[in-house]
């Protein structure tokens, strides 16, 4: 699934192509995504537009326009892709925004997870109303982790990727991030230390940087905007790795089952 780095990624890939290009039309090939396709909104808003700005918020892209913000989750398998000439479309390619000079943007999703949704200007998207700061934004840091984290019982794993408390931490870089601070993940949240929670924040800063700077991890469906695969699952410690050796300590990794989701670890370099 694309988490944030992969989000952040394709958003430079395709930012300096579509800006300020104006919008000929919008094709709509498949509407029932995870929620129905606003297609009239789409075209009654941003036929003979343009997106003077993009920017992300947790795993959303917000390409803003003169009358509101068409907003974009990759979902499972999303991709958005730029394309500088006619390409004939795939089974899975959904969605094109096609730009002047016969220019375009795709959106293809195998899965059909993700998702278009438009909301008028000076409004806020529900989706985007209850997330938590941004990891790599001043305002997240241990202290913020630590003190929104007393009293709670929850797995340290699932704490970190609740999009109320910090926004866009998916499974991939909170395993790495809680490796680095060397913290179990199902380890109480409400149990960790203010100095472990600083650690832990710095980690989460340091791990999704390097993964933005490598353009994402590709695993399975994941290339950014610019048709490139990401680097970073070479830098992978843990995700991934059950029963290979710990890069480190050379100890089995193991994995095991939080709510559903793999969690992967290190028994001797978390505790």
């Amino acid at each position: 699934m694309p988490e944030l780095p992969e989000v952040e990624t394709t958003l430079r890939g395709i930012e300096p192509h579509i800006l300020n290009r104006k919008i000929k039309r919008i094709v709509v090939r498949q509407p029932s995504l995870r929620w129905p396709v606003p297609n009239k909104e789409l075209q009654k808003k941003l036929k003979e537009k343009s997106f003077s700005k993009i920017q992300r918020r947790a795993k959303y892209l917000i390409l803003e326009s003169y009358l509101g913000n068409l907003i974009i989750h990759l979902g499972m398998s999303g991709s958005l892709k730029f394309f500088p000439e006619k390409k004939i479309p795939g089974k899975h390619d959904h969605i094109d925004i096609n730009f002047e000079g016969n220019r375009f943007l795709r959106f293809t999703d195998p899965r059909r997870f993700g998702s278009f949704h438009w909301v008028d200007k000076d409004r806020i998207h529900p989706l985007l109303s209850n997330l938590g700061p941004e990891p790599l934004g001043n305002s997240f840091s241990g202290t913020y982790l630590f003190k929104n984290s007393r009293g709670r019982k929850i797995a340290i794993k699932n704490f970190l990727m609740n999009s109320k408390i910090v926004a866009g931490i998916g499974n991939i870089y909170s395993s790495e991030s809680l490796f680095r601070a060397g913290i179990r993940p199902q380890k109480s949240a409400g149990s960790i230390s203010l100095k472990k929670y600083e650690d832990l924040a710095f980690s989460i800063k340091e791990v999704l940087m390097q993964a933005i700077e490598s353009g994402g991890t590709t695993l399975k469906d994941f290339v950014g905007g610019d048709n490139k695969p990401g680097f970073f699952k070479q830098n992978l410690f843990v995700y991934g790795r059950s029963g290979k050796r710990c890069k480190k300590c050379l100890t089995l990794l193991k994995n095991l089952k939080i709510t559903q989701r793999s969690s992967f670890y290190c028994p001797k370099c978390q505790r």
